[in-house]
């Protein structure tokens, strides 16, 4: 089992950045997939980005050009820059981890507590 725990959220205005941090420790393996994804209140927990051990990535249509994940595999440590930050991204924040090539959360088999983010308008 691998666990995760995510720091960097916070309260920041519209057009502001955050960077979130999420530390992997346990039973950590070299082909294992880190993902994030947020969830609103009121509404289902959605896909925000992924990247693959090989640096691939892959990212919500809702985010691309304003986010970017990266990763230190020496670290086992993923990362969320998020700039250009609009209300409708206000959200808990979770990071995952998992050995499929998916944005599904079922895929995940491993989860973070999440981090709040709120941006205000």
């Amino acid at each position: 089992q691998v666990q995760l725990v995510e720091s960097g959220g916070g309260l920041v205005q519209a057009g502001g950045s955050l960077r979130l941090s999420c530390a992997a420790s346990g039973r950590t393996s070299s082909n294992i997939v880190r993902s994030w994804f947020r969830q609103a209140p009121g509404k289902e927990r959605e896909f925000v980005a992924r990247i693959a051990w090989s640096g691939n990535t892959y990212y919500a249509d809702s985010v691309k050009g304003r986010f970017t994940i990266s990763r230190d595999n020496a670290k086992n440590t993923v990362y969320l820059q998020m700039n250009s930050l609009k209300h409708e991204d206000t959200a808990v924040y979770y990071c995952a981890a998992g050995m499929a090539v998916s944005i599904a959360p079922q895929s995940y088999t491993s989860w973070g507590q999440g981090t709040q983010v709120t941006v205000s308008s």
